[in-house]
């Protein structure tokens, strides 16, 4: 069942994808000869309105074959308005951003979807206090719940936190206990911490830990279309700062995950809850969006690379170039597919 699930999300995410630049081509009047899912050998095909719409044999992508564009022909020259590369290059760039939107747009989708159904979040109330603390010094106790901070009403942990972090000064916390309410004035002191990716920071603290208590966020349509959209830019930035911090070295590249981490996420995450399943699809989507940015060739971002170089200089760059840097690009791509699934053989042999 887990496999299942995981070969239907993962279709469903790179239609979604290919969707994206199928309409943004059509749009602009390009004819789509091939919109498929999956790579390899044709299992199942139907063609509908000049398009063949198609399932392949290998289902880890997809692909939209649009006139005039061939990356293993790159000097590939098909006249007529319906073709891609008689097209202007910032029309062309479109085209190759809408897929990468496409996976925007539906995480944003999955997270208001989530919002609606019960989003939950860990509740503001306080777990441990630190001995000697400014939240310790000021009379705080495990158990209080932090309703406001100075004139923000407190609903979630994280406000919690980033009211903290954030607010200059000394902070006015009001606080329920045993059926009261209670002030407490509170001095926030500079310490040492670790963000996501474990590196060292100095950040504004208190000295408290969250209970652990998880609560229902009671969301009305317009919070929600907001819980969505800081929701899918949270992710989008949290992955992109993931590849840079990959890229300096920061994050081991033994953290790299391949399709079956992938795989086995998912088929967790469906065996928990649908909205467990919604927020993992939506990262999914997010992470596939932003990769699909990245300037490497044979990816979407490497061909708006490309475009911009033509937008800039007034030409395309060389058949030759073209084509070597493809090469390459695919050469990245691979060895980034097999570093993840030796990690994943890795993990798996090491739980064992």
């Amino acid at each position: 069942m887990g496999t299942i699930t995981f070969l239907l999300v993962l279709s469903f995410l790179v239609f979604f994808h290919e969707l994206g630049h199928f309409l943004a081509a059509r749009f602009f009047g390009v004819k789509v000869n091939v919109f498929s899912i999956g790579f390899g050998k044709r299992i199942f095909a139907k063609e509908w309105k000049g398009t063949t719409w198609q399932f392949a044999l290998i289902p880890l992508g997809g692909y939209v074959q649009m006139k005039g564009q061939d990356d293993t022909k790159p000097g590939l020259v098909e006249e007529g308005n319906d073709s891609y590369n008689t097209k202007r290059p910032w029309q062309r760039i479109i085209i190759l951003f809408a897929g990468p939107f496409a996976n925007f747009l539906l995480a944003a989708i999955l997270y208001f979807a989530i919002a609606i159904m019960g989003a939950t979040t860990l509740a503001p109330q306080v777990g441990k206090v630190q001995e000697n603390s400014p939240a310790f010094k000021a009379g705080i106790l495990p158990n209080d719940e932090i309703l406001r901070i100075n004139n923000t009403e407190i609903k979630s942990w994280e406000e919690l936190g980033k009211i903290i972090t954030t607010t200059q000064g000394s902070l006015n916390f009001f606080i329920k206990r045993d059926n009261q309410f209670i002030s407490k004035t509170i001095n926030p002191y500079i310490s040492d911490s670790e963000n996501m990716f474990k590196e060292k920071i100095k950040k504004r603290m208190i000295g408290i830990s969250p209970s652990g208590k998880i609560v229902n966020l009671d969301l009305s349509f317009t919070e929600s279309i907001v819980y969505a959209y800081e929701k899918t830019i949270f992710a989008s930035t949290m992955i992109f700062q993931g590849v840079q911090k990959l890229i300096q070295g920061i994050i081991p590249s033994s953290e790299i995950g391949g399709v079956i981490t992938i795989g086995k996420v998912i088929s967790d995450a469906s065996e928990s809850s649908i909205i467990a399943l919604f927020a993992i699809t939506a990262l999914i989507s997010v992470n596939l969006g932003v990769l699909n940015l990245l300037p490497i060739p044979a990816l979407d971002g490497g061909h708006i690379m490309f475009n911009l170089y033509e937008m800039i200089v007034r030409r395309k760059p060389s058949d030759q170039v073209f084509m070597f840097l493809t090469i390459m690009g695919w050469v990245i791509l691979g060895s980034l597919m097999l570093l993840g699934i030796y990690n994943d053989i890795n993990r798996i042999f090491l739980k064992e």
